[in-house]
């Protein structure tokens, strides 16, 4: 699931187009040269990102004079998607989550792009698990894996000295989670732990800590079908957890209402000790939740049992309608705006300095989108215009690789991460809460969205 400040959480954020940003285009096809519309940013981006935006543009038009990019802005959701594309009103080049990619795929709705990325040279380097996103049944690629995360263990460092806990020695396991929280709930009267329980985020979530306990929440059969296998041991492990930390501890607060912006708005008030979500999120805690920097921590989720961590993030595409000199300008767009910040130290370096000139983050952890040799070569390139507390985060950049990357289940994500909402909220508000028969009976209400 997206982890949005970029796209909305698990694609339900809502889709809008508002209009070309001001001044990107000059003239466009009236001038001879090729309009290319790209998405943006979603609505009511802060004008420094629309100034980075535009920075970026002119450096892109300056290399490529016979190409004319538009801005719009844009959200992708996937109920309205269908709509837009037959409309005409997508963009030429927008962006997908991850979790609605193989829909889109099984739909005939993406552009195939494997001859262009392959001339690009670089199919090798991506990150395996994350091009399996973006590869067809028919093994054609249909778009580039542009931005990744790890799901990661956030932790206020405030409340760990309150606490009397060392903000520079995180819990590493689900057991050292559950006594800090039941500690900070006891020391500074706030929520030691909380987790999202709505609008699908809470499914996720509880994914998330499943899959650290090596749950397979979904089998893909032969056939293409999908099987549901969230009744299974690790599933029922975290419930019991999660009821543990809630009716045992007392270290979960009394809001069991959270979804992706409240839970941020609460963590970056000082009200929660931890919770787990993107690794990505610093920028949206800081920017749009006015948390202080200095509050800040971040490292790995606790893995056991050959567990791992779930990621998430988005792909770059072509609308499917594009002519061919679209298709082709609008595959130099998405190589320059976005593949060649993480390959080239040039790019990356203009992009650092444009994005830390407009007050943006730069050097936010997140899930590698090409190997680790690339990753690392590329961080040292921009280490002059890094701007976030990575002296904080050092738990997680420095135990991400030693971890087992897990991608999110296929088949009616959405829908099924709502019916998991259902579970976490069921554990929460009830003490007496049936959670074998819960179980059960969600591998039953997720195989009937399954055979649809």
């Amino acid at each position: 699931m997206k982890s949005p400040r970029k796209a909305a959480v698990a694609g339900v954020a809502a889709l809008a187009m508002i209009g070309a940003l001001a001044a990107c285009s000059q003239g466009g096809a009236d001038d001879g040269k090729l309009e290319l519309r790209v998405a943006t940013f979603p609505p009511g981006a802060d004008q420094a990102a629309y100034d980075a935006f535009a920075e970026q543009e002119a450096q892109f038009e300056k290399a490529n004079p016979d190409i004319d990019v538009v801005g719009v802005e844009y959200e992708w959701t996937a109920p309205t998607f269908a709509a837009q594309l037959a409309g005409g009103s997508l963009p030429d080049v927008f962006t997908v989550p991850f979790t609605d990619s193989k829909t889109l795929l099984e739909n005939g709705q993406l552009m195939d792009l494997t001859k262009e990325i392959d001339e690009l040279g670089y199919t090798d380097k991506f990150n395996p698990i994350l091009l399996d996103e973006v590869t067809g049944g028919d093994g054609e690629i249909y778009g580039f894996p542009r931005q990744a995360y790890a799901n990661g263990l956030h932790y206020n460092r405030e409340l760990f000295e309150q606490a009397g806990l060392d903000p520079d020695q995180p819990p590493t396991t689900w057991d050292e989670v559950r006594q800090a929280a039941k500690t900070i709930a006891e020391k500074t009267g706030k929520a030691g732990y909380a987790t999202m329980t709505s609008g699908n985020t809470g499914g996720w979530q509880l994914a998330v800590q499943a899959d650290s306990r090596g749950a397979s929440l979904q089998e893909t059969n032969d056939d293409g079908t999908y099987t549901s296998t969230i009744d299974n041991d690790a599933t029922k492990a975290t419930l019991e957890y999660l009821h543990d930390l809630r009716w045992e501890d007392d270290s979960m607060g009394a809001n069991f209402d959270l979804d992706w912006g409240s839970i941020n708005q609460e963590f970056a008030a000082g009200n929660i000790g931890m919770y787990t979500t993107g690794s990505d999120v610093y920028t949206a805690l800081v920017r749009d939740f006015g948390m202080k920097p200095e509050q800040y921590g971040l490292t790995v989720i606790p893995t056991e049992d050959g567990g791992g961590v779930l990621g998430g993030g988005d792909i770059a595409v072509v609308a499917p309608t594009v002519d061919d000199e679209t298709k082709a300008a609008a595959v130099t767009w998405i190589d320059w705006y976005y593949m060649q910040k993480l390959l080239d130290e040039d790019a990356a370096v203009a992009d650092a300095k444009a994005l830390a000139a407009s007050d943006q983050a730069v050097g936010t952890p997140v899930l590698p989108v090409l190997d680790r040799d690339t990753y690392e070569e590329s961080l040292t390139w921009i280490e002059p215009y890094v701007n976030v507390p990575l002296d904080q985060m050092t738990g997680f950049t420095e135990g991400i690789f030693d971890q087992t990357p897990v991608g999110e289940f296929k088949g009616q994500t959405q829908p099924i991460y709502a019916l998991m909402d259902n579970l976490v909220q069921a554990v929460l508000t009830d003490p007496n809460a049936d959670i074998d028969a819960l179980l059960k009976q969600i591998d039953v209400d997720a195989q009937a969205l399954l055979d649809e």
